[in-house]
């Protein structure tokens, strides 16, 4: 925006100095032959910074035609006429201003090259590591970035790091978990992470769920998936996380299966990252929402809910 602005500048001041050049034709010869000669040098100088400032849709960059002079070029001595003067002036201001902005333009080419070069680093360096089947997917859980108003809000992504490789005897106790076969693949990846979530072997349990729900996000079991998935990581000790799964399942599809108790277990995990007021917004909504729900099925784990935080 700023080269922008300042190239539509740098054209109106060229065409006043070409209108003054006008203006003076009946100065002396020389004089004007001068002015000529700078305004042309003046205008290979701006397509260069054109082309360097602006490049083109490859994105690769242009050297200038012409280097930055040395010294600045001294008006000559004889012009002596009041319009060439003043279009000399306008001239050699215009030069400076022009001499400027390639300098700074020049600065930020080499600093944005810089920038990318320590970004690439970055990247190629640091490769997100593949977990084995039995291994947990994170370590320590960090709360959401913000849940404000309803629960409607939504919850910024989070960090995850990779948790230490699981033991001999684990690998072995989750191998034993037999896997479904009826024959229905959507429906034996989810039934095998509902039997690794009820073995307790939580990260492997949010492992093949967050598989599921990837490749199945239409599947009939969906509601069932992304909810589990969630007490998965509720159960793991890991509030924050699950507490992006519950929202996510519930706003989805308030229609849902298991949205209800999405936005019940919603206020469990604020209840436990100690943020009651949200707590408080979504077991309201809950009960507002789902009132046979909250005096049915969910009747216990409502009741457990309203018990472990304080709302007005």
């Amino acid at each position: 925006m700023i080269m922008a602005t300042a190239r539509r500048r740098l054209y109106s001041r060229i065409c006043i100095a070409l209108a003054l050049a006008g203006c003076a034709l009946s100065a002396p010869a020389s004089a004007q032959s001068d002015a000529e000669v700078r305004i042309k040098k003046l205008e290979a100088e701006v397509r260069a910074l054109q082309r360097k400032v602006f490049p083109g849709s490859d994105g690769k960059y242009f050297e200038a035609e012409i280097a930055r002079p040395a010294t600045p070029v001294a008006a000559p001595a004889t012009v002596t006429t009041g319009p060439v003067n003043d279009l000399m002036g306008r001239i050699d201001a215009v030069e400076g201003a022009l001499a400027r902005i390639t300098a700074q333009s020049e600065d930020n080419a080499n600093r944005m090259g810089k920038l990318e070069a320590r970004l690439a680093a970055i990247e190629g360096g640091n490769a997100a590591p593949v977990v084995a089947p039995a291994a947990a997917t994170t370590s320590a859980d960090p709360k959401p970035a913000s849940i404000t108003g309803s629960v409607a809000s939504n919850v910024a992504a989070m960090a995850a790091t990779p948790a230490a490789k699981p033991s001999a005897d684990r690998i072995a106790a989750v191998a034993a978990i037999e896997r479904p076969a009826s024959g229905d693949k959507a429906e034996d990846d989810y039934l095998y992470g509902y039997r690794l979530w009820e073995a307790k072997f939580y990260p492997e349990a949010a492992q093949q769920l967050k598989a599921t729900v990837d490749k199945y996000p239409k599947g009939k079991r969906i509601s069932y998936a992304r909810n589990l998935l969630g007490r998965a990581y509720l159960d793991d000790g890991k509030p924050g996380t699950a507490a992006q799964v519950f929202l996510q399942n519930y706003q989805a599809d308030k229609a849902g299966d298991r949205a209800a108790d999405s936005l019940l277990y919603l206020g469990v995990a604020m209840t436990r990252l100690k943020e009651t007021k949200r707590a408080c917004v979504a077991l309201a909504e809950f009960a507002d929402t789902y009132p046979g729900e909250a005096a049915g099925r969910l009747a216990s784990q409502y009741g457990s809910a309203k018990s472990a935080v304080k709302c007005n």
